[in-house]
């Protein structure tokens, strides 16, 4: 079942997709320049979906927002969003306590990780993914991430290949980094965006499922 939610205050739309019985949920985080219907984020959130797991695909800019470059690189300020995003779920939903994750891409690793370094107890942001991140922008809150986070780097991306390496050796929660071979920054390549996407449904199988079944 796919329903879209209205994010208070601001309104920011998000499609719900919510397989029956689901037990957990996924919330995308994107980069710059993308939004909620950002295909490679679509494409993985189907295959969490085919796995059980719901999915909330949302933007995290107003359209005035996108329209000035300023506001690009606000992870704060889409930390925040998302962190609301998890609150209305919890509030208005039948997601109520079940865990949460995030999977953020690019600029939207930061705005993830950052929510997860935040997230007060209630919350209950179980697992972070990353995409091609920029884990460097969030780096004051890399030590407040308490959170099962995998950071997931194309082998082609040398310079996503060092924020991730350095950000890795910063967190101090369950981690892993892993490189996926022949792929560039935005996983382009036959096959490669569907190894992030096996990689994340295990990566949320292991710490959010087992949270969901205690």
């Amino acid at each position: 079942m796919e329903t879209t939610l209205y994010i208070p205050p601001l309104g920011l739309a998000g499609q719900l997709g919510a397989p029956a019985g689901f037990e957990a949920v996924v919330i995308f985080a994107h980069g710059t320049s993308s939004g909620r219907k950002s295909p490679r984020n679509v494409r993985v959130a189907a295959r969490l979906r085919e796995a059980g797991f719901a999915t909330l695909l949302m933007d995290l800019m107003t359209e005035e927002e996108k329209a000035d470059p300023a506001n690009q690189f606000d992870v704060h300020r889409q930390s925040e969003r998302l962190l609301l995003a998890v609150r209305h779920l919890r509030a208005t939903t039948d997601v109520e306590r079940k865990p949460i994750g995030f999977f953020g891409a690019g600029s939207g690793a930061a705005s993830a990780l950052i929510a997860a370094g935040r997230a007060a107890e209630h919350d209950g942001v179980g697992a972070v993914v990353c995409r091609g991140g920029r884990p460097d922008l969030a780096e004051e809150w890399l030590n407040a991430v308490a959170a099962p986070t995998l950071l997931v780097v194309g082998g082609k991306d040398a310079p996503a290949l060092d924020l991730n390496t350095d950000a890795f050796s910063r967190l101090h929660c369950v981690k892993a980094l892993e490189v996926v071979p022949g792929a560039g920054r935005l996983f382009e390549e036959t096959g490669k965006l569907d190894l992030v996407a096996d990689s994340a449904r295990s990566w949320f199988t292991t710490h959010l499922l087992k949270a969901a079944n205690g």
